[in-house]
């Protein structure tokens, strides 16, 4: 079984609103979820589906990015998945995306936290908008700052080539993969013997990608 959500931000400059990523569903077995949007001057608006509220976010501080992440801050699995998205990237011509500690941290956090909570949201388990939590480990300064991600689980185990071919499957997972705006990501995949609540007690492992820039 394999389920997955994405939520797509876009900054535009001169603009006070991002487009919106739609919500589908495929099939049974898979869920796909996206998020309105809205901008730093505007009130919060949240998703009209019943399977998410997750919101976009465009802000115009924040710091330079150098934070970059050695491979090795990445299992080998999360490694691959970085390394096929950026191949669906290159393949296009647009440029690798870069490792962020600060990314990673935040993707790893919400992947832990969905699975010992039980629950498949880009909003966090106290209901703030994602970009809040993604904020604490990736913080704005001055300049552009912009953010998204795309989460997916699967049970019992899942592969890179499994993650990465339903995300580019789904028409927002693949625009968040092919932004060509995102400078950096931070991929976690968690992996828990018994997940309850959303998962309902299934073995899983839970994928969470964060996508950046900052400059």
């Amino acid at each position: 079984m394999r389920k997955l959500a994405v939520l797509v931000v876009f900054f535009l400059l001169g603009l006070g609103v991002a487009p919106s990523a739609l919500a589908l569903t495929k099939k049974p077995s898979r869920i796909h979820k996206g998020g309105h949007v809205h901008s730093a001057q505007t009130a919060f608006q949240r998703a009209t589906s019943r399977l998410v509220q997750a919101a976009a976010f465009r802000r115009s501080e924040a710091r330079p990015s150098g934070a970059t992440a050695p491979k090795a801050l990445l299992s080998a699995l999360e490694s691959d998945i970085v390394g096929r998205m950026n191949a669906q990237r290159a393949a296009r011509g647009l440029r690798p995306l870069r490792v962020s500690r600060g990314l990673t941290a935040a993707a790893n956090y919400h992947s832990q936290q969905m699975g010992l909570f039980g629950f498949f949201e880009h909003e966090s388990r106290n209901g703030a908008p994602f970009w809040r939590r993604i904020e604490r480990f990736y913080p704005s300064g001055r300049g552009n700052w912009s953010v998204g991600e795309n989460i997916f689980w699967e049970s019992p185990d899942t592969s890179a080539s499994s993650a990465v071919r339903e995300w580019m499957q789904s028409p927002p997972h693949r625009q968040n993969i092919l932004t060509r705006a995102w400078l950096e990501v931070g991929v976690a995949a968690v992996h828990f013997p018994v997940a309850r609540g959303a998962f309902g007690g299934r073995s899983v492992t839970i994928v969470t990608a964060d996508f950046g820039v900052r400059r």
